[in-house]
């Protein structure tokens, strides 16, 4: 079943998450971290709260040593929003689902250059499916390995702790990753989008801005606040 949405929410998706003159800075709120049992009304304060995109991790428990949510959990958040939904796929063969997750209601997807499915056919599978592609990598692999897809991608994924849970520390080593991937996107002369997941709060929103991310994934930080726009405009900051 494929999921109907506005031509207004996918025409604003569409022109603001993509290929621009100055890439704006952008919160992901990771729904790991919800409370599932009131998964709609944390939708609901998201959107009221401005948030930018709904982050869904999907892990099957080979890749990582976890399983989160699948395709029934998506359908049930497409139908109850028009956020931007940004799919994390931490799964080990994501070629097999990149159909089903396109026909739930994904408007980007993210997959591992460590998965088994060959990273350009992932890519041009997504962007067949009129989605935006991202290849995410995690702490340990060499940054290089993404180098030669950037011209093919929207947005890379530099984890900033070890996929697979919430709630675990921000690794400060990471930062070079973040810095390399930027700076060889600009020497490229592109304006891919640079990702963050994992730890990442005020104080290490800043750190991870200053070495060139532009979208910001949040878990804990953002739905144990008191205020969730304003911490999320601290994620921000320079917006």
């Amino acid at each position: 079943m494929v999921f109907e949405r506005s031509t207004l929410a996918l025409c604003l998706r569409a022109n603001e998450f993509g290929r621009s003159d100055k890439l704006k800075n952008y919160v992901s709120a990771s729904v790991l971290s919800a409370d599932m049992l009131e998964l709609k009304n944390e939708i609901k304060k998201l959107e009221k709260s401005r948030i930018d995109m709904l982050h869904f991790d999907v892990m099957d428990g080979i890749f990582v040593d976890n399983i989160t949510f699948g395709l029934p959990v998506l359908k049930q958040v497409r139908a109850a929003t028009d956020m931007t939904l940004d799919v994390h796929l931490m799964i080990t063969d994501p070629m097999k689902y990149i159909d089903s997750f396109a026909d739930f209601g994904a408007d980007i997807i993210s997959f591992h250059i460590e998965s088994e499915s060959d990273t350009a056919a992932v890519i041009d599978r997504i962007h067949e499916r009129g989605l935006k592609a991202a290849v995410a990598l995690r702490p340990a692999t060499p940054v290089e390995s993404v180098f030669k897809y950037l011209s093919d991608v929207d947005m890379i994924l530099v984890m900033t702790v070890e996929p697979g849970f919430g709630g675990q520390s921000f690794i400060p080593e990471t930062l070079d990753k973040v810095r390399a991937v930027r700076n060889k996107i600009t020497e490229l002369g592109l304006d891919v989008n640079v990702q963050v997941d994992g730890g990442i709060n005020a104080d290490t929103a800043a750190a991870v801005r200053a070495a060139g991310a532009n979208v910001l994934v949040s878990g804990s930080y953002l739905f144990a606040a008191a205020d969730m726009a304003a911490a999320a405009d601290s994620l921000r900051e320079d917006r």
